[in-house]
């Protein structure tokens, strides 16, 4: 249906894409072209209340609304806002009922071809059809208005959100970040530390996070104090009141939570800090005095930079992920490369194991890519991981012939960043050492299972690359990953070749000079 709008008229228009997760990341062009053709416009998203967060902030949705109960309390809010258009991407049943009873003039859908897809299932009939991608059926919908199609790709960037507010009246004399999540979460956490440094230059950081990951903070030049926080045994409990108490001592003006835990928000409640921010889907939200948005659509470590959005209103340029700066034990590492017989070879990292087994890449193919890398390409590759990697490290060296180097469980973190440096090219399955070597500009190779790029933890930054298999419906099954596939098949693993993952490995190595291309 052709759009009709009187003169000195905006168009208010509605969104509806209920879910999922992918679909609603791919349609973030949609808006910027409706925003392109009427910059004035206002655009209102609907989804179900569980996907709320995966397009907050951006800038170009000027209000997100949830499905409710029932179709007509749905209708009835929308009835409320008056508008001009509606834009069905979703074309189910539901979203169409919700479109026929919503009163809109101006109604278009998106053609998902649904025939076309149900006789490919059945009965493996090809169409033209469903050649197409589903962005490009988004963009598609958008031509019964005559809006030109200026932005083809998600986009993905620093959003200004409208929730930040400056503290007022008072001199900033000390911020602090609270992040106690895994080695990779905290990794990320750093460019936040960078940022805030250089934005209050006159302020003291400080950070409060888990002994084990103290080691990521405690040579950063802008951190002037460390708070830890311990979530093991008793302390696991006593923790929560003894932390509170030490940010309290220590006269923290800002608190900054990225973690989004609810013993986080606990804490930072506790600890009376005057202002606290955190992202508006933690679990402890209401313990916050001011929250921001938190998106799925872009990396994570830009994600973290956006709480000090509830201190600043300007927008400022994302911090590069760097840990170069930090002095780790070299003098453990030479060791390590003297005895390993490392030195004047070319090393390859490769790390195996995982928090979550689903994430891992099945043993036995690492067992063939080592064999091969060193084998086929003549470089060496060295084994990394956790305490509890030390076995599964050492059964892959044997199997790929013995020439690897096993340092799985043999290292501390601080040995890692100091050997992670050392490495030509990083393959690793979607984990915390993923993120350190990317930190160190090291070419990262990810093999992601049942983690997606779209959950924001993809690496970060140019020249590095994510293995995945496309098109398999029950990716992202969880957050994390888990202990097991939840349908049996654990496709998202065993699809995927070691010689897509050596070949992907080879042209890296090639791409960097690192050998010499045939």
């Amino acid at each position: 249906m052709k759009e009709t709008i009187k003169d000195g008229a905006y168009p208010r228009i509605l969104v509806i894409r209920l879910s999922s997760l992918g679909d609603i990341v791919l349609s973030s062009p949609v808006y910027k072209n409706l925003k392109a053709k009427w910059p004035n416009s206002h655009i209102t998203l609907l989804v179900k209340k569980q996907f709320a967060d995966v397009l907050a902030g951006h800038p170009d949705i000027d209000e997100i609304i949830t499905l409710k109960k029932t179709n007509m309390e749905t209708v009835h809010e929308i009835k409320k806002r008056g508008f001009t258009h509606l834009l069905d991407l979703h074309s189910n049943s539901r979203s169409m009922i919700i479109s026929a009873l919503s009163g809109i003039p101006n109604k278009v859908k998106y053609n998902k071809n649904s025939v076309e897809r149900r006789m490919f299932v059945k009965y493996r009939k090809q169409s033209p059809a469903l050649e197409k991608h589903t962005l490009e059926k988004y963009l598609d919908a958008l031509k019964a208005w005559d809006v030109p199609i200026i932005y083809k790709e998600p986009q993905l960037g620093d959003w200004a959100y409208k929730n930040a507010a400056a503290p007022e009246g008072k001199k900033v004399r000390k911020i602090g970040i609270f992040q106690t999540s895994f080695i990779g979460d905290t990794v990320l956490t750093t460019p936040l530390v960078t940022k805030t440094a250089k934005m209050f230059p006159d302020a003291k950081i400080v950070v409060i996070t888990r002994p084990e990951t103290k080691s990521i903070f405690e040579h950063m030049p802008e951190v002037s104090e460390i708070i830890l926080n311990s979530k093991k045994g008793l302390s696991k409990i006593t923790g929560v009141f003894k932390t509170a108490k030490e940010i309290k001592e220590s006269g923290i003006d800002i608190l900054l939570v990225p973690h989004r835990s609810f013993r986080s928000a606990l804490i930072a409640w506790l600890s009376k800090v005057p202002i606290r921010i955190g992202f508006s889907s933690s679990e402890g939200w209401f313990f916050y005095t001011k929250t921001v948005p938190f998106s799925w659509m872009i990396h994570d470590a830009e994600r973290n930079l956006n709480l000090l959005h509830g201190i600043v209103k300007e927008n400022f340029q994302a911090e590069e992920l760097n840990l170069k700066g930090i002095p780790t034990p070299d003098e453990n590492v030479e060791r390590l490369m003297e005895d390993y017989h490392l030195n004047g070879k070319t090393l390859v990292g490769v790390h195996p194991g995982s928090a979550w087994p689903t994430k891992c890449w099945p043993e036995e193919k690492y067992t063939q890519l080592i064999a091969r890398l060193q084998n086929e390409l003549g470089v060496t590759a060295v084994i990394v991981g956790g305490g509890k990697d030390g076995e599964l490290g050492e059964r892959i060296r044997h199997s790929a012939g013995g020439d690897a180097a096993n340092l799985a469980g043999k290292t501390s973190l601080t040995d890692l960043m100091s050997i992670m440096r050392r490495f030509k090219l990083f393959v690793t399955n979607d984990s915390g050492p993923m993120h350190i070597a990317t930190a160190f500009a090291v070419p990262t190779l990810a093999i992601f299972g049942p983690t997606t790029k779209e959950l924001g933890f993809f690496p970060y930054g140019k020249g590095h690359r994510v293995i995945e298999v496309k098109g398999l419906q029950c990716r992202p099954c969880a957050l994390h990953g888990g202990k097991k596939c939840p349908l049996g098949h654990f496709k998202c693993m065993n699809d995927i070749t070691v010689d897509e993952v050596f070949n992907n490995a080879k042209e890296m190595l090639e791409e960097n000079g690192v050998i010499e291309k045939k």
